[in-house]
């Protein structure tokens, strides 16, 4: 680390340590918070048991004031969490954990993405993001740091949505929004519970003009989930999940001059071509539990996903393309806590499979926007299969040994059916073994000490395999590889009603995986070995009863060691793409009844736009303010509103930046200062 990011590091171990080393004993405290209990590292447990970095965002922090359109409302206030393009709903919004998947340029990549347990990030490690139905979201668990070991390929960080499911959230809710550059939004819910059976539905519409030329979005969205008790502690859940895209536009990226002209007009091509995206998506999923199988527990779970997609993209050549995908797989896990001579034992085995088959077509485009002759006729197949295990073993009653390891073996095959171009047929096979360990020290009741380290791995997306050269898989690209370090800190201290979260994590990448655009069309190397050096700082603090402060800090750097592309050498450069300083804070007043105000303010640092570092895109400061209240209609009824401003002070700035960009189409604007409100009907 720099001399900067130490003396940094340093004075914020200083700062959050120090209540926690300075309150007084357990048996004095004023308060004891419930247990808080954490799911996505999959072997269940409190969280201060957990030797890992690990944020909660409960239902309040989710909805409270929020459009529930985009992951970054929530995902924002989450340390080592970096979120772009929350506006070109036609590319998606890129994030990035502590670096893993900066490097996308549209959807995720090296993160891997779950909801109700459903892996939405595919065998080959990509991920969309636009068929997660936040308005019945009631929980989101972050890993920040890689966990191979739980999840396999591309898990560079998680992100684990939980949805409602009746049993907590009876009723029926009517939404409806409206604000700024068209945005309009409907949704409906209905959940509760019948004995044995409950249920929640989530039906939604979104409609919105977009800020920039060229970017308007329509969607509608089903999420609904049904859950019947066998009795004996068992249980089974069908979840259902629809998506209907007819249309998102996709702006593209301007050139400085262009920027200057008129931040909100489209790219030139992006006009010429109309380039946008449909999507048709189908998700079933039916889940099996026992609580008492055996002296242990047993979830199943199966699902399978069917999407249809197709896209122009703004350039000319080939740039029409779809695909028709069927993706689908199964999981089976077993926890057990025994004894293990006189220490306790809490492990879990387990094992996953996917497979994930795409009929891909690409078409060539004229300057005119004429889709001309097929130019690319393909099957790609991705099959990943994984086997793991972890436990817990309990040293003393406040020192716990974790351990884990997991075998993946993930298979890439391409059957070329366009041979005018000769036969780009290939295959790849990579078989990783993944491993971690963590010790948890609880040296008080709410405080918690760890230290954990682990290893992951992360193929390239058939995307990223493309040959620039032409002729199936470019022999040059290869998985990356990454070993995890983290030390961390976290606690409540009941007399100041302040809770922390400190980590200090170090990474080391191994190949790392970088775009390189080419005439508008993306390809990717290896860009040698990168490090990744930085600390993570959350606080909450309820310092009156209507009033809470949280804050989200995070300091770091992220370098290329060693990078050699063609003549050029970037050895020391930072990595593109990445806020290496980021500070977001809330303050809130809790009135009476639902009567709220959120103030929040982002500070988002300088980032680089490309591999020399020679484009840089500045730091900015936002100012967001919620407002709402509600009032109770009769017993059974209740109405609120609530009003959001977003950029209150109207800031310039760039809501997503295109990597090594070509032309200099690195820049896509973001509005300027805008306006939401929105009226709820529950009953």
């Amino acid at each position: 680390m720099d001399k900067r990011l130490s003396s940094s590091v340093l004075l914020l171990g200083v700062t959050a340590s120090a209540p926690a080393l300075a309150q007084a004993p357990a048996t004095a405290d004023a308060t004891v918070l419930a247990p808080i209990e954490v799911s996505a590292p999959r072997l269940s447990r409190e969280l201060y048991a957990t030797p890992a970095a690990i944020s909660i965002l409960d239902g309040e922090a989710i909805g409270q004031g929020q459009q529930r359109v985009r992951l970054d409302e929530s995902l924002s206030r989450v340390p080592g969490v970096f979120l772009q393009n929350r506006d070109n709903f036609a590319q998606g919004q890129r994030i990035a954990i502590r670096g893993f998947g900066a490097r996308a340029p549209f959807g995720v990549r090296g993160i891997v993405v779950r909801v109700d347990g459903i892996p939405y990030t595919l065998p080959d490690g990509q991920a969309a993001l636009d068929a997660i139905d936040l308005d019945s979201a009631e929980r989101i668990e972050v890993i920040r740091g890689p966990s191979s070991v739980l999840y396999g390929n591309a898990a560079g960080g998680v992100i684990d949505i939980t949805t409602a499911d009746g049993r907590s959230d009876p009723g029926s809710r009517v939404r409806v929004e409206a604000g700024s550059d068209g945005y309009q939004k409907l949704s409906l819910q209905n959940g509760g519970q019948n004995g044995e059976w409950s249920h929640h539905v989530s039906l939604s519409g979104l409609n919105v003009d977009g800020y920039r030329e060229q970017s308007s979005t329509e969607k509608y969205l089903l999420n609904a989930k049904l859950r019947r008790e066998l009795g004996s502690e068992r249980a089974l859940t069908a979840i259902v999940n629809l998506l209907e895209n007819p249309r998102s536009e996709d702006p593209g990226a301007l050139n400085a001059r262009e920027v200057a002209r008129g931040r909100d007009q489209a790219a030139p091509n992006s006009v010429a071509l109309d380039a946008h995206q449909n999507v048709d998506q189908q998700v079933l999923g039916l889940q099996y539990e026992d609580l008492s199988a055996g002296p242990g527990e047993l979830y199943v779970k199966g699902f399978y996903a069917r999407r249809n997609f197709e896209q122009q993209l703004p350039y000319v050549g080939d740039s029409r393309l779809g695909y028709d995908r069927d993706y689908f797989g199964a999981s089976g896990e077993y926890h057990q806590s025994i004894a293990l001579g006189a220490l306790p034992l809490d492990y879990i085995v387990g094992v996953d499979v996917a497979r994930q088959q795409d009929d891909r077509f690409r078409n060539d485009v004229s300057a005119f926007g004429a889709v001309g002759e097929q130019v690319a006729d393909e099957k790609q197949t991705a099959t990943s299969t994984g086997v793991f295990a972890q436990g817990d073993l309990g040293l003393t009653d406040q020192l716990t040994l974790s351990l884990g390891a997991r075998f993946d073996r993930v298979e890439l095959k391409v059957d070329d059916r366009y041979f005018d171009d000769g036969d780009q047929s290939g295959d790849q096979t990579f078989n990783e073994w993944s491993g971690s360990a963590g010790l948890s020290y609880r040296y008080r009741p709410q405080h918690q000490a760890y230290i954990n380290t682990g290893t992951a791995f992360e193929t390239p997306t058939f995307a990223e395999f493309a040959n620039p050269a032409g002729g199936g898989f470019n022999p040059a690209v290869e998985p990356q590889k990454s070993w995890n370090r983290e030390v961390g800190l976290r606690g409540y201290v009941a007399p100041l009603a302040l809770d922390y979260d400190l980590a200090l994590f170090s990474v080391r990448v191994r190949d790392e995986l970088v775009p390189l655009d080419e005439g508008g069309r993306t390809f990717y190397q290896n860009a040698g070995n990168t490090d990744r050096d930085g600390v993570e700082l959350s606080l909450g603090w309820q310092f009156a009863d209507a009033w809470r402060l949280d804050s989200a800090l995070t300091l770091a750097r992220y370098d290329f060691d060693e990078f050699q592309s063609g003549e050029a050498r970037f050895d020391g450069n930072r990595i593109p793409g990445l806020a290496e300083r980021t500070w977001i804070s809330q303050l809130t007043w809790q009135g009476m009844g639902e009567r709220f105000a959120t103030l929040e303010t982002q500070y988002v640092g300088d980032l680089l736009a490309d591999n020399a570092n020679e484009v840089e895109v500045e730091s900015y400061w936002l100012v967001n303010l919620r407002v709402g209240d509600g009032w109770q209609l009769s017993e059974a009824s209740n109405l609120s509103a609530y009003v959001g401003l977003r950029n209150l002070f109207d800031r310039e700035y760039y809501d997503n930046t295109r990597l090594n960009g070509t032309f200099g189409r690195y820049f896509e604007p973001a509005p300027g200062r805008s306006v939401y409100a929105g009226v709820e009907l529950a009953f």
